[in-house]
């Protein structure tokens, strides 16, 4: 934990406000702003309620929860600039949020993560935090979940699995983020044609970043089941049948 407390610190120590990552402020018609932000609340309140839940099944993950919020805020402040987009690529760290922790809970942290962003980097922005949260927290999230445990009920290893919901949900974040930033400055514009415009403007960055996120998530689950299989247990990513010393 405090070596997370110290890259945090110099995360927030080392960062400049020469650009701004995810979608940023004023990209957004004040209309689409809003609509976002009230899109975000059901999947908030949900999230909140599944943590207090978890939070009175066991109060140990209330650390866990915290240090995933650590882990999301400092792979996303690792922004590559496409100002051909109006926005900035990065990895988001969603996808093992949600995996370890389930997508609704991962949308509150991701939220706070994207607060402290807004507040103290000058990243993203506080108009533009619901449509933020919804790529990111919402999409990325459940996708990233989804495909984990699609993978895994199709018989794939932790590592495999782990290495496509961490990818997915980096390109699902980006594929949402498109549409967004899409449908707030198409104007009079067809839709498709400007979609597909965005969407080819993150390709080149988002592309390896993807798969550079899928091998970050593969790697950390793959830690924890050697480190530690029963906080694996815990949280449900696997069976007490899967714990390496189970006869």
């Amino acid at each position: 934990m405090a070596r997370i407390l110290f890259f945090t610190v110099g995360a927030l120590l080392a960062a400049t406000p020469a650009f701004a990552m995810h979608i940023s402020e004023g990209i957004l018609p004040l209309n689409w702003a809003l609509f976002w932000s009230l899109a975000i609340l059901p999947f908030l309140a949900l999230g909140v309620k599944r943590l207090n839940f978890l939070a009175r099944e066991d109060l140990s993950l209330k650390p866990l929860v915290g240090l995933l919020a650590a882990v999301v805020f400092i792979i996303s402040c690792m922004p590559i600039p496409v100002p051909t987009a109006g926005t900035c690529s990065h990895p988001c760290g969603t996808g093992i949020a949600a995996i370890l922790i389930g997508p609704l809970v991962s949308v509150v942290i991701t939220a706070v993560a994207l607060l402290i962003q807004a507040l103290f980097l000058a990243h993203g922005g506080l108009s533009t935090m619901g449509a933020n949260t919804f790529s990111m927290g919402v999409v990325g999230s459940l996708v990233g979940w989804l495909a984990f445990r699609s993978v895994r009920r199709m018989g794939g290893s932790l590592a495999v699995s782990g290495f496509i919901g961490g990818m997915l949900a980096d390109w699902g974040t980006y594929t949402a983020t498109s549409l967004i930033l899409s449908l707030g400055i198409r104007g009079e514009s067809p839709l498709l044609p400007l979609f597909y415009k965005v969407v080819l403007a993150f390709i080149p960055t988002q592309l390896p970043l993807g798969i550079l996120e899928g091998v970050i998530t593969a790697g950390m689950v793959t830690l924890l089941y050697k480190k530690r299989p029963d906080l694996l247990v815990k949280m449900r990513v696997i069976t007490e049948k899967e714990l390496p010393n189970h006869a």
